[in-house]
C-alpha cells in the first residue's frame, strides 16, 4: 500500500519524467532487431542416401597405459652388457667345471670334447634351411666368416686343453685377462666407437684383478711341473687373444642371419679340424660312465649359450667391454673350484675376484640408460 501510494504521488508530480524512465527500461530498437535476426528459423539441411550410409572415420584409440616400470626399456649398450654378463660369462664358468670333471672321470681328451660340441653346433643347419639362407654366408663375407670360425675353434681348443693342465680358475683368469688386453689394443683400430673414461677405468681395474690372481701363482710354480704348467698358461693366454680377435671379426660381419651362420661354420670347421687332430695328438676314449656323458652334454649346452650371447653382445657394445664383463666367468669358476672341486683358493684369488667384480660394476653402471618406446616417443 505504501509503494503504490508513493508511485501515484510521483506520477502526479512529474508525469513526463516518470514516462521517460519507464521507456528507458526497454532495450533499444537495434537490439530488438538483432534478437529477431538471431532467432529466425534456419533452413533445414537436405540429407541424401549416400550421406546417411556414410560412416564416420574410426578414431585412433589412445595409447595403452603402461605401468611406471614398463614405460622405458634398456638401451642397446645396457642390453648387450647384461646379455654378456648373465648369458656369456656365467654359463662359461660352468663349462670349465664340467670339462675338468669329465677329464678326471674317464680321461676324455679336450679335442674329443670339442668335437662333441661341434656336432651340437651342426644342428643349426635346420634353422639355416628353414630360413633359406646360404650355409657359409654371402660370397663377399664368406672368407671372413670362415676365418672367424677357424679362430674360435683354435681358441676353444686351447682353452679346453689349459683347463686340464692347470687349475680351471687360473686358466680361465689368464684367458679372460689376455682377451681384455688384446681387446684394448684392438680398440684403437675401431673408429666407430669411443671408450669413455669410466670404460677405461673398468678395463684397467679388471686387468689389475687378473694380475693379482695370476702373478702369485706364476711365482710359486712347482719345480717338477713348472714346464707343464707354463705350457698350460701359454695355451690359456693364446686362447684369450684368439677370443678377442674372433669377437672383433664377428663385429665386422654385416649380413642377415650372421649369428646362425657362424654357429654352423664353427661346427663344420671344428669337426674337420678336431677329427684328425684328435687321433694324431691325443688318445680318444669311448666314455662308459654316465657322468661323463652328462658333463659333455652340459659343456656343449653352456658353451653354445655363451658363444651365442657373447657374439650377440659384441654387436651392441665394444668388444673390450664385452671381454671385461665376461670376467664374471672367472668369479663363477673360482666359486665352483672351491665348493665343488675342493681346490684351494688363495687370498689373492679372492682379492682379484673382488677387483674384477668392482670393475664390472663400474662398466655396467656407466652404461645404464633407458630409452622410451617408439609409440610413447611419438605421443610425446
Amino acid at each position: 500500500m505504501f509503494v503504490l501510494t508513493t508511485t501515484l504521488r510521483g506520477l502526479s508530480q512529474d508525469p513526463a519524467g516518470h514516462l521517460r524512465r519507464w521507456l528507458s527500461s526497454f532495450p533499444p530498437a537495434a537490439a530488438v532487431a538483432s534478437m529477431a535476426t538471431d532467432c529466425r528459423i534456419l533452413p533445414r539441411p537436405s540429407w541424401s542416401r549416400a550421406d546417411l550410409l556414410r560412416f564416420p572415420p574410426p578414431s585412433s584409440p589412445p595409447p595403452p597405459h603402461r605401468p611406471a616400470w614398463n614405460r622405458y626399456r634398456p638401451s642397446e649398450s645396457m642390453t648387450g652388457l647384461l646379455i654378456a654378463l648373465f648369458g656369456g660369462g656365467v654359463p662359461a664358468g660352468f663349462a670349465a667345471l664340467f670339462t675338468r670333471i669329465a677329464n678326471e672321470t674317464s680321461g676324455i681328451p679336450s679335442l674329443q670334447i670339442l668335437l662333441f660340441r661341434c656336432i651340437v653346433h651342426l644342428f643349426s643347419l635346420s634353422c639355416i634351411r628353414y630360413q633359406k639362407i646360404p650355409c657359409c654366408g654371402p660370397p663377399e663375407s664368406r672368407k671372413r666368416a670362415l676365418f672367424h670360425a677357424f679362430v674360435n675353434v683354435i681358441s676353444i681348443g686351447f682353452a679346453y686343453t689349459s683347463f686340464m693342465v692347470v687349475p680351471s680358475g687360473n686358466a680361465t683368469t689368464v684367458r679372460k685377462g689376455s682377451s681384455t688386453v688384446c681387446s684394448i689394443l684392438l680398440a684403437f683400430c675401431i673408429e666407430n666407437y669411443r671408450l669413455t673414461g669410466y670404460d677405461w677405468f673398468g678395463l684397467v681395474g679388471s686387468t689389475l684383478g687378473v694380475l693379482i690372481m695370476v702373478v702369485p701363482d706364476l711365482l710359486n710354480l712347482d719345480q717338477s711341473t713348472q714346464l707343464y704348467d707354463a705350457v698350460g698358461y701359454i695355451l690359456a693366454c693364446m686362447g684369450g687373444v684368439l677370443l678377442a680377435l674372433g669377437l672383433v671379426i664377428f663385429r665386422g660381419l654385416d649380413f642377415p642371419a650372421k649369428l646362425v651362420t657362424v654357429v654352423f661354420l664353427f661346427g663344420t670347421v671344428g669337426g674337420l679340424l678336431c677329427l684328425p687332430a684328435m687321433f694324431l695328438l691325443q688318445h680318444p676314449v669311448v666314455p662308459v660312465d654316465p657322468l661323463t656323458w652328462v658333463c659333455v652334454a652340459a659343456i656343449s649346452t653352456c658353451a653354445l649359450a655363451s658363444f651365442l650371447c657373447a657374439s650377440y653382445a659384441v654387436t651392441k657394445v665394444h668388444p673390450a667391454l664385452v671381454c671385461a664383463v665376461l670376467h664374471s666367468e672367472v668369479v663363477v669358476t673360482l666359486a665352483l673350484q672351491y665348493y665343488v672341486l675342493q681346490e684351494a683358493v688363495t687370498p689373492f684369488d679372492i682379492t682379484g675376484a673382488g677387483v674384477i667384480l668392482g670393475s664390472i660394476a663400474i662398466i655396467t653402471a656407466q652404461n645404464i640408460s633407458c630409452d622410451a618406446p617408439e609409440d610413447e616417443e611419438g605421443v610425446a
